[in-house]
């Protein structure tokens, strides 16, 4: 009998014979060590420690944190963030040759990833990796990746989540000479922007609080923090600025959008620049996704503020999750991320370019399987979330997770209300719900246990960026979905996408250079440790 994933009980048996002696497994190798043989052209020590930094007034807030200390290379590759518990800002060139020194300082084991960076196993934060308290991990390799604004992060297997939520997380921007010639804004004309939500007790320390409920939908904090600080605010004068945005947040799903209406001008997002700018009411947002903003201050009088909210939207998350953010912070509310004051005049500013990035589009002919997509099919029942129908389990792969090196594959990401859903004996646990997720994929009032399950979940593969070849709604809320739709962006190269209940999207996602094992998993990253995570082999 052949499963829903094309998988036979034959072929899983054959699988599982051929995998009986794993190649490595947790905790066994040694840590990876420099090489003599490759000579960097950026040697950076990154140190993972414990520290208290001043976020709230009154009590430090202890944190996790990236020290990071440059050994070789130019002297902006490491930028530290202004009374910031996250990790420096660290920026590269395309064709440098690069060498990172993981030191684990914590108490417990860590590994980090390069999130959207394009490069070999040993040097992608895989969780078989993981190193002790006390030990280096040494990450080389050359940047393969367009100009883009990328992220760094614990894949530590089961406690990705906890580190992250302590501190542990940086932003990452690769230039290139393409880039550079379209005159940008550059300097202190180009604000990174990194958005969390946390929860503070009443001594100042992070809480992270919700037990059961928490992981089954992720933690939603009752306090923005941009760039590692509270209630932001951003002086810029009179003149157009770059803001690139990372969503750093645990499972937090944004709707950007200006207080005054003033629509947002996207330059690019996950994988680097658009082909053109692209005009938008507003951004949807999720976990691990960047946008980059243009934004044009010009002809504002000086003192005027602009805010950046996050706006109303329904459907993405289910009901009992959506009050799990206190403090007026509810999820899908309007609420406010951070203000711009216009603080000075200038007459000296860029013009928005009309073409910014050339993009290779991926044909049918390209791909290796254009009549028959692997499926990436998201599932949830009652502590339990899955990706094609299992959990994460190391050196455990299905068929459809075995992948030549050199293909361009493409995939189809949809929800399988086959595969999840609460079951006792066979039979559905009926159970009414309001105005939220619906059965059968939709965004309204469903009925049953799985309705109460079904949301959106950002959905990341790590390696090259991929192409979002359609998006297809086929839910039973409309009127739900148009509060999201207009700020779905998929003319650009991602690396994470949100899929919201009732949609399927196709993706054309190239496995060049390198082989090995690359993680696919939910950014939702109380999802990622329950396992819905699995790994794909590139061979």
């Amino acid at each position: 009998m052949r499963d829903r994933y094309g998988l036979t009980r034959r072929g899983f048996l054959a699988s599982a014979a051929a995998l009986a002696a794993p190649s490595f497994a947790f905790g066994e190798k040694a840590p990876r060590a420099a090489t003599e043989s490759f000579n960097p052209d950026v040697d950076i020590e990154l140190a993972c420690r414990r520290d208290a930094v001043q976020i709230l007034s009154g009590r430090p807030t202890s944190v996790w944190r990236y020290a990071g200390n440059l050994l070789k290379g130019p002297a902006q590759t490491l930028t530290a963030l202004p009374d910031s518990y996250l990790g420096p800002l660290l920026r590269f060139t395309k064709g440098q040759k690069i060498r990172i020194r993981l030191r684990n300082e914590l108490p417990e084991k860590t590994i980090a990833h390069w999130h959207g960076l394009h490069v070999p196993m040993d040097a992608d934060g895989h969780p078989s990796a993981a190193i002790d308290p006390g030990q280096t991990y040494v990450y080389e390799f050359e940047m393969r990746n367009r100009a883009s604004f990328n992220f760094y992060h614990p894949h530590t297997h089961e406690a990705t989540a906890t580190q992250v939520y302590h501190g542990l997380a940086g932003g990452i921007i690769v230039e290139d000479e393409d880039e550079r010639a379209l005159g940008l804004p550059t300097g202190e004309y180009e604000i990174p922007l990194i958005l969390q939500d946390r929860s503070f007790d009443d001594g100042n320390q992070f809480a992270y609080w919700g037990g059961m409920h928490r992981d089954m939908f992720g933690f939603y904090g009752e306090r923005i923090l941009v760039n590692g600080r509270a209630d932001h605010r951003i002086d810029v004068a009179s003149r157009a600025y770059r803001l690139p945005i990372l969503n750093a947040s645990n499972a937090r799903i944004y709707k950007l959008q200006w207080d005054d209406g003033t629509p947002l001008t996207a330059i690019g997002v996950d994988g680097g620049l658009l082909e053109k700018p692209e005009t938008r009411p507003y951004v949807m947002l999720a976990p691990a996704e960047r946008v980059d903003l243009w934004v044009d201050f010009s002809g504002r009088k000086i003192g005027s503020k602009l805010v950046m909210r996050s706006g109303e939207f329904d459907g993405l998350v289910p009901p009992m999750a959506q009050r799990m953010g206190g403090g007026g912070l509810i999820v899908g509310d309007d609420y406010p991320l951070f203000t711009v004051t216009v603080a000075r005049e200038t007459s000296d500013s860029p013009k928005l370019p009309q073409k910014l990035a050339a993009i290779k589009r991926h044909r049918p002919e390209d791909l290796a399987n254009p009549d028959d997509p692997r499926p990436i099919a998201i599932s949830m029942g009652h502590m339990s979330v899955m990706l094609n129908g299992r959990g994460y389990e190391h050196d455990n792969l299905l068929p459809i997770e075995r992948v030549p090196v050199g293909t361009v594959q493409l995939f189809e990401i949809f929800h399988d209300h086959g595969g999840g859903g609460m079951r006792m004996g066979g039979m559905g646990m009926g159970m009414g719900m309001g105005r939220g997720m619906g059965m059968g994929g939709g965004m309204g009032g469903g009925m049953g246990m799985m309705g109460m399950m079904n949301m959106a979940h950002p959905i990341h593969l790590h390696g090259q960026p991929f192409e979002i070849v359609s998006r297809t709604y086929e839910g039973e809320d409309a009127e739900a979905y148009s509060t999201i739709r207009d700020g779905l962006i998929d003319s650009g190269l991602k690396d994470t996408v949100l899929v919201a209940p009732g949609e399927r999207i196709r993706i054309a996602k190239p496995f060049e250079d390198f082989k090995g094992r690359f993680m696919y998993h939910c950014h939702n990253l109380e999802h990622e440790d329950m396992g819905m995570m699995r790994e794909f082999s590139v061979e």
